[in-house]
């Protein structure tokens, strides 16, 4: 069986590409940087790749609004790329920025439904940008194929954009996959639980298919237990628990 390969898509002001991809290499993938000018030019092409992501950073300054030119590229010059590429069996997984860009490039909620203005991030309720950590819950009955086998995380947010918010009526049809909790696990906890006023604190969402994933955390920050910020008061562990997000991504693409 050839090596998975994950495709880590870069663009000006990206920059969590390097852990993400080293990431997905402990998981045990083949990951590559590859630039967005490359696809928008074939040099490469996403049907070599099992797996695309889009890692965090500031693409193009989020200038007019957080990943709107990146989604924007995405939808205009590689729509019909990435519609076959999922179509195809392909994962999609965007983290923080990425969030952002899937959400605003129409590819989340999902891909075809013109849910395009139903759903957005908009500016954090506590107006800074938001860097801590934060407990997670997650959706068991969820079809999201990243977080199989995942009851909950602890994992490091940091963004100024991160607060979802839905139109009434789609709220209902959203595939809720993580929420913000406390740490008794309460998903209606409030600020800072919730870094950014989400609405039903919502921290990330995936498609009906499950193979579109995107949340505001970052599962790249911790795939070593020495990651976590108490680490030296707590038992050993060898991963963080954002590694199996990538391990379940790898394992699912090997039956591609």
């Amino acid at each position: 069986m050839s090596q998975v390969k994950a495709l880590i898509l870069r663009a000006p002001g990206t920059n969590c590409d390097v852990e993400t991809a080293f990431a997905f290499e402990q998981a045990g993938a083949v990951a590559s940087l590859v630039h967005i000018n490359q696809l928008i030019r074939h040099e490469q092409r996403l049907g070599g790749y099992q797996i695309m992501v889009i890692p965090g950073g500031f693409t193009y300054g989020d200038d007019i609004a957080a990943g709107k030119v990146l989604a924007n590229e995405l939808r205009l010059k590689l729509g019909e790329d990435v519609i076959r590429f999922i179509e195809g069996g392909g994962l999609i997984l965007g983290i923080c920025n990425g969030f952002q860009v899937l959400v605003k490039a129409g590819i989340l909620p999902e891909p075809t439904d013109g849910s395009l203005s139903k759903l957005t991030l908009t500016s954090n309720d506590s107006g800074k940008f938001e860097c801590h950590w934060v407990h997670l819950e997650v959706d068991k009955k969820s079809p999201c194929v990243f977080t199989k086998g995942i009851d909950r995380m602890y994992l490091p947010v940091a963004h100024a954009e991160g607060k979802v918010i839905a139109e009434p009526e789609i709220l209902p049809r959203l595939n809720v996959v993580l929420r913000y909790a406390d740490k008794k696990g309460d998903t209606k906890a409030g600020y800072p639980h919730n870094p950014n006023g989400s609405v039903a604190n919502i921290a990330g969402i995936s498609d009906s298919s499950g193979r579109v994933f995107a949340l505001m955390p970052h599962p790249e920050r911790h795939i070593r237990g020495s990651q976590h910020p108490q680490w030296t008061r707590q038992p050993g562990k060898k991963y963080g628990d954002g590694f199996k997000i990538f391990a379940n991504a790898v394992k699912w693409a090997e039956g591609l």
